[in-house]
């Protein structure tokens, strides 16, 4: 019975930190850029689009093609660094013990 009880309040732990851990993702933001900073799209810890930011010199109707480009690509590269986070903040969460399949984070 004593390993239970040790392996309980290990899942109480890591429960807390996995608690933490996604309310700092709430509060952080990353930026994905693309066109070689042209074009930079910011993503909150859930990945909702938090804003854009765009060069001037791709605001012409000429140019349109090439803006929506960059938007997906800054957007990707966005999501991507924020996937990466939140692989780092899950291991740190769980102590290096991994998740049953399906268990994807965040939420």
């Amino acid at each position: 019975m004593k390993n239970l009880g040790q392996m309980m309040k290990q899942v109480q732990e890591m429960q807390a930190r996995m608690q933490q851990m996604q309310a700092e993702l709430e509060e952080t933001t990353v930026m994905g850029t693309a066109g070689g900073g042209m074009v930079s799209v910011r993503l909150s810890g859930k990945g909702e689009m938090k804003g854009v930011d765009i060069d001037e010199s791709l605001l012409k109707p000429e140019e349109r093609e090439i803006l929506e480009d960059l938007l997906i690509a800054a957007h990707n590269d966005a999501k991507a660094k924020m996937e990466a986070l939140v692989a780092e903040k899950m291991q740190e969460a769980t102590g290096g013990l991994s998740l049953p399949p399906g268990m994807n984070m965040p939420f």
